[in-house]
């Protein structure tokens, strides 16, 4: 990616982790820019957090054109006028259209509260995730960035962070505990994505030495 990268962020929620990379972008921390935020909510609260930070906002749902492929042609254009040559998944619940993930192939990465590939597949999200992990009496959890393809939680993984599981905890709480890391982890792997080190091969996830 260029210098400042053009990130697109798609959100189905509440964006944290959205606000979390647009406030390090401002501080400098990041080397790339929030230019588009996308969701298949339309009361979806990231939304609002966008329009606050002056970022230009979509609503991808099929409902709202006559068919899926306008709907998907139309998220297509809206990336291309934008110059977006990254996407990042933060919190968004629906799988990318095949079109977006060949056209962005390997420029595509999801952040999952779960140490993947425990825990991933379609359903596990938010508190669903923390209560298998305190069911299945697992000493730590953790966060997850991995690239994504045309499976839930399926691509190569390329970074992850651990936090501990107390005996104490609920949902709720480990939540928190979890959110923390992926706000740090996250911005740290789209930098290096902006700085061109990462490597795929396969499924393994190969980071290059800083320059």
């Amino acid at each position: 990616m260029s210098e400042k990268a053009k990130l697109a962020v798609f959100i189905s929620g509440g964006g944290s982790n959205l606000q979390s990379l647009i406030d390090s972008s401002k501080k400098g921390e990041l080397a790339a820019e929030v230019v588009l935020v996308v969701s298949n909510k339309k009361k979806a609260y990231g939304l609002e957090r966008a329009r606050q930070a002056g970022i230009e906002t979509f609503v991808f749902r099929a409902k709202d054109f006559t068919s899926k492929e306008e709907a998907e042609s139309k998220l297509i254009e809206i990336l291309k006028i934008k110059q977006v040559e990254y996407i990042a998944l933060a919190g968004y619940l629906r799988l990318l259209p095949d079109s977006i993930v060949t056209g962005y192939r390997g420029r595509i990465t999801n952040i999952h509260p779960a140490l993947l590939p425990k825990y991933g597949g379609k359903g596990m999200y938010g508190h669903f995730v923390h209560e298998a992990v305190l069911t299945a009496g697992d000493t730590e959890s953790g966060a997850t960035v991995h690239l994504v393809d045309e499976k839930y939680d399926h691509g190569p993984i390329v970074a992850q962070r651990t936090v501990p599981v107390r005996d104490d905890d609920t949902p709720e709480v480990l939540a928190e505990r979890v959110l923390a890391q992926e706000h740090l982890i996250y911005k740290e792997v789209i930098q290096l994505f902006a700085e061109n080190r990462v490597r795929i091969e396969g499924q393994r996830t190969r980071i290059l030495p800083a320059r």
